[in-house]
Parts: structure tokens; C-alpha cells; sequence
């Protein structure tokens, strides 16, 4: 059950505060045996500051060892979700890692136990619609929980896209990521979302805007009634690309000055977390309806995968899950 003092009320709370007009809804308490974790319950060295968390909107899930981040609003408007870290999986990366994807770099009984201890974090049955990404801006529409299933197979994904929509009941929309930028979406109105995996080529290509168009389209979606969640990825301080990166944003982004800090002869910075939460504000989407995940995968790697700090390290490295869908 939720305290009066963890980190989801608290969150609700501040954020409520800012958004009154928008809503006058109570945060709804959980009737789940889902362990909310305090601060007292998370050894020191992996916390990111809980306060700092409830401030942007998220708070600390575990079941079992597996620790996921939720965003609180997201929840609150009704729907299921989740960020996955690498704790309390059965992956050697490097050990008892919560590795979900990657089937070349693991074993398929590794991937799939992981998967169903991370999918034990969120009561109920459910399907996982997942996609073979690409890094580009195409969409998957998911009907019902059947449609989700023909994705899956013991060796991985066999739709490829970046991104997945639905409003169907019984479905998880998820999306892999390692570094990238994992964005959640909902419309408490319609009920439906999106899940969304942007890297650097996806977010050139406005794969986030293909997800809010699509759901435009599909389910009479308006873009100023959209919650969005964006989770941990390579943050501003540490994602560093070179010239191709920076000529393709200069050449894309009229605003792209501002999502680069130089550092060193063609190479600066990269601010992808900004990028696509400013691509989704100029879309009509509420500045405050989006939540932004104060960590950065690079930085915390105690936490969670990071393909450019780890690959060259170890060879291989695990992919993170985000997956949202309608409470049931």
C-alpha cells in the first residue's frame, strides 16, 4: 500500500499542486501487495536522491529483488508502467542481472525468466507487445492482446519498428533500450498509449511525433491531454557524438544550438532527453505533463545498462525495458 509519506504521494502532490486546473483528481492508493520501496529499504550506494525523484514525478517499485521506476502522474491517470533497472535478474552482465533483451548476447531461458520476474511488477495478465527496433520513426499499432503475441517468439522480436500504440486491455507496449530514451505515453480520456524508443537517429526522425500522431489518428488522441514519462538514459552530461551528429541536428532543428555543448574539435554533448521533450511540447503537448527521469544511464551504471560505457568493457551488455498499458 502507499504511505502516506513515499515518494508516488509525494510526487502527485508537488505535481498536482502545478497542474490544478488540469485535474483535481486524489492520487489513488494501491491495493497491490507491491512492495513501494522507502528510501530505508535501498542500499545507499544505489539511491538516486528519492526527493529529487518525487520532485520530477517518480518513485521506486520492487517485487523480489526487481527494481523498476514508475511515474506517478502516468500511473494516476490510470495507467500501468515501468522502468527497468539491471537488479534482481538471472543474466551473467556481469552477474544476476534483469538483462530483457538481446537474444545474441544471452540465452533465451535467461531473457524470458527475467521478463517474467520484471512483468510480476505489475498485477494482473498480461501481453507483451514488443518490436525489433531500427532506430527510425515507424509505428506499431496493437489491436488486442492477441495482435500483441505474434511479436514474440523464443528467439526475439519479428515486427520491426520504434514504436508501439494501443488502447487494447491486457497489453504492455514495450520498448528496449540501453542509453537511448524510453518515453511513455497516455490519454486518460481515450485510455490509450504509446511506448516509444528514441536514440539519436530516431529522435533526427521525430519518432516520438509519429507516436502522438499515430495516436492521434487511431484513437482521437489530443495531443494537450497526453501524459509523458521519460526514463533514464544517457543524460547531457555524458552522451558525447561527433560532426554527423551535429550537422544533422543543425540541419533539422532550428533549435539545435541549444542541444549541444561543445567538447572538443567536432564533438560535443547531446541533449536527446531535452530534444524529443521539445519536439512533443511544440506538438501541443503539455510542458507539464512531461516527466523526465532526473538520471543518467552513463552515470549509473549500478543501476542500469549502458551500451557505450559497457560494450567495449565486457563485449556485450543487457537492454532495460519500458513498458506502460491500461490498469486493469
Amino acid at each position: 500500500m502507499l504511505r502516506s509519506d513515499n515518494p508516488a504521494t509525494v510526487a502527485v502532490g508537488a505535481l498536482g499542486r502545478r497542474e490544478d486546473a488540469l485535474s483535481k483528481r486524489g492520487v489513488r492508493r494501491s491495493t497491490s501487495r507491491i512492495l513501494t520501496t522507502s528510501i530505508m529499504s535501498i542500499p545507499m550506494e544505489i539511491i538516486t536522491s528519492e526527493t529529487e525523484l518525487a520532485k520530477a514525478g517518480f518513485y521506486w517499485r520492487e517485487v523480489d529483488g526487481v527494481r523498476a521506476l514508475i511515474c506517478a502522474p502516468l500511473e494516476q491517470d490510470g495507467f500501468v508502467n515501468g522502468f527497468s533497472t539491471r537488479l534482481g535478474g538471472v543474466s551473467p552482465m556481469t552477474h544476476n542481472s534483469l538483462n530483457l533483451a538481446g537474444f545474441n548476447e544471452d540465452t533465451a531461458e535467461n531473457i524470458l525468466e527475467n521478463r517474467r520476474r520484471f512483468l510480476k511488477l505489475f498485477p494482473g495478465q498480461w501481453s507483451l507487445a514488443g518490436c525489433w527496433q531500427v532506430h527510425g520513426a515507424d509505428v506499431r499499432v496493437v489491436k488486442d492482446a492477441q495482435d500483441a503475441r505474434p511479436a514474440e517468439n523464443d528467439r526475439g522480436d519479428t515486427i520491426y519498428c520504434d514504436a508501439i500504440v494501443s488502447d487494447a486491455d491486457g497489453v504492455l507496449a514495450g520498448v528496449k533500450t540501453a542509453d537511448c530514451v524510453p518515453l511513455l505515453m497516455g490519454d486518460a480520456r481515450t485510455r490509450s498509449f504509446a511506448a516509444v524508443h528514441a536514440g539519436w537517429r530516431g529522435t533526427l526522425a521525430g519518432v516520438a511525433i509519429q507516436a502522438l500522431e499515430r495516436l492521434t489518428s487511431e484513437h482521437n488522441v489530443r495531443p494537450g491531454d497526453v501524459r509523458v514519462a521519460i526514463g533514464a538514459a544517457a543524460g547531457a552530461c555524458c552522451y558525447e557524438v561527433g560532426s554527423e551528429v551535429i550537422e544533422a541536428f543543425a540541419s533539422r532543428f532550428n533549435d539545435a544550438d541549444n542541444l549541444f555543448t561543445p567538447t572538443r574539435e567536432g564533438h560535443a554533448l547531446v541533449d536527446l532527453l531535452k530534444a524529443n521533450r521539445n519536439q512533443l511540447i511544440a506538438a501541443g503537448v503539455s510542458a507539464v505533463r512531461i516527466h523526465t527521469a532526473p538520471i543518467c544511464t552513463m552515470c549509473r551504471t549500478d543501476l542500469f545498462f549502458s551500451y557505450r560505457r559497457e560494450k567495449s568493457l565486457h563485449g556485450k551488455v543487457g537492454r532495460l525495458m519500458a513498458v506502460v498499458g491500461k490498469s486493469q
